[in-house]
């Protein structure tokens, strides 16, 4: 078990950062129900927002999973210094051109209306870009308190703008309306702030990543670089692939629903707010994603390789289980908080499961996509993304302009399940790993009848205080179940181990 401790003691590390840059995302997110009492004022960020990941896989092209496995066998500082001597000077080109290219852009992209959001996105992704390697340099070194230092900085300066431009100064300046500070608000960035934010974060972060910039010496060596790009390449598709799957629905919602344009601003505003509310299972796959790529790499050459990926996977999945249920079971609290303003911002709150659900299957798919890695087939794992994404175009456009959200919500399960299944079948057949198949099976039924069950129970008989009372039931009936079955591992973890030989004890 040494091995899961330390893989949950980095997660841990990890995921502290992304847990909160996304809490404090998902708060501000949270805020805009109370800053903006019409959802579709929220349609041009989110469609700024669904094009940024793509970039990203553009812009980064493979480059940090390759880094993870050449590392095994190549000299490191060597191999970092050619790799990100490449990825600056693709940057600069990459960021030039989209740059001249932003005009275009808005108005393909529905945002002729704020083209300075897309000179805004060109900053963010040129810093993130630069930040990629030293991050996957700290990750592989095993620092993760650096690692989450620097992240956490950034997030800071992320917040405290969006904090002080559109929390603080509008009240200031309508108390004190004679303030020299009325010429910013006179500039009605609006939500443009987020943006603003999120770019001066991103160049805070790359200005404290200065350490590990300072001892990179400018060498390439091409016949690596070539090898690296051969094994990273179909990572770009993979990578695009998975954007299609998770992006594509908010960025053409509005552009194939069959609604005026307003009309479908505002639902793709309250779609986009909904998507989010399954965040903690994002949050989950992403802290776990940061520690489990490194570690998968490194373990690769232990005897027993398998066994443990099968515990991380069993462990992984009984994670997201308790972050589905904390989802669906406190739905209705969320669905008050976020309508104290604002009625119109509740719609669509009865499609959260499903896109929890299906970020669950994704998780597990990204688990599943070591055996792709380890042995070096990534075009396999192009492949089943391709498929995927096709499969996600054509339900997008079969489905939304018939259920709206509830299509958006189907096209995302849909996808994931057969993008898992498909990973799962290949994998065992190229790198077969002893996974709990039917347990895990199990506890992913059983939470999604908890939740059906408590939707019903609540359905007729509607109080909040009901609802909550009997979420808490039910999710601590699912705790001591799993406790009295996991016993045997979860005993041999710290703190944990003592609670679930206490509640075992007693019972």
């Amino acid at each position: 078990m040494s091995d899961i401790k330390k893989l949950a003691g980095q997660t841990v590390w990890y995921g502290v950062p992304t847990i909160i840059s996304r809490f404090l995302g998902y708060l501000m997110n949270m805020a805009l129900p109370f800053l903006f009492i019409q959802p579709s004022k929220t349609a041009d960020i989110t469609q700024v927002y669904a094009i940024i990941p793509f970039l990203n896989i553009l812009f980064t092209y493979g480059l940090e999973t390759a880094y993870f496995r050449f590392s095994q066998e190549k000299e490191k500082h060597h191999l970092y210094n050619t790799l990100s001597v490449s990825l600056f000077l693709s940057t600069l080109v990459f960021t030039g051109l989209l740059f001249l290219s932003r005009h275009s852009i808005a108005e393909a992209a529905s945002l002729a209306e704020h083209p300075e959001y897309l000179t805004w996105m060109c900053g963010i992704i040129f810093f993130d870009t630069l930040a990629t390697l030293p991050f996957a340099r700290l990750r592989q070194e095993n620092r993760p308190r650096r690692y989450a230092f620097v992240r956490m900085s950034g997030i800071v300066v992320n917040l405290t703008i969006v904090l002080l431009f559109l929390g603080f100064l509008p009240g200031y300046v309508h108390r004190n309306p004679d303030s020299p500070l009325k010429i910013i608000t006179n500039l009605n960035i609006g939500i443009g702030y987020y943006l603003i934010g999120n770019l001066l974060g991103s160049i805070s972060t790359f200005l404290l990543l200065f350490r590990e910039l300072k001892d990179l010496k400018w060498e390439f060596d091409g016949t690596l670089w070539k090898e690296v790009m051969k094994y990273s390449y179909p990572l770009i598709i993979v990578g695009l692939g998975g954007m299609i799957n998770d992006m594509l629905s908010r960025l053409v919602y509005q552009h194939v629903v069959d609604l005026p344009p307003e009309q479908a601003k505002h639902e793709l505003g309250i779609f986009a707010n909904v998507y989010r509310l399954a965040v903690m299972i994002t949050i989950m796959i992403q802290a776990f994603r940061m520690a489990a790529e490194p570690f998968f790499f490194n373990q690769s050459k232990q005897d027993g390789a398998q066994k443990s990926y099968a515990r991380v996977m069993k462990f992984f999945v009984i994670a997201c289980c308790f972050m589905f249920l904390l989802i669906g079971l406190y739905l209705d609290v969320l669905k008050w908080v976020i309508t104290l303003k604002s009625k119109a911002w509740g719609e669509g709150m009865y499609i959260v499961p499903i896109l929890a659900m299906g970020n669950i299957f994704l998780g597990i798919y990204y688990n599943l996509s070591i055996w792709y890695k380890l042995t070096g087939k990534n075009l396999y794992g192009a492949y089943i993304t391709i498929g995927g994404a096709i499969l996600t175009i054509v339900l997008n456009i079969l489905l939304i302009p018939k259920f709206h959200y509830l299509g958006a919500a189907i096209a995302t399960f849909t996808c994931y399940l057969v993008m898992m299944v498909s990973s799962y079948l290949l994998g065992q057949r190229f790198y077969p790993i002893p996974y709990a198949r039917k347990k895990l099976l199990s506890y992913i039924t059983l939470v999604a009848l908890i939740v059906m069950g408590h939707r019903l129970v609540t359905y007729l008989y509607s109080p909040l205080w009901f609802s909550v009372l009997t979420g808490t039931i039910f999710l601590l009936a699912f705790t001591a179940f799993v406790g009295r079955i996991e016993q045997k591992d979860l005993v041999r973890i710290p703190y944990i181990g003592k609670w679930v030989t206490k509640l075992n004890g007693k019972s």
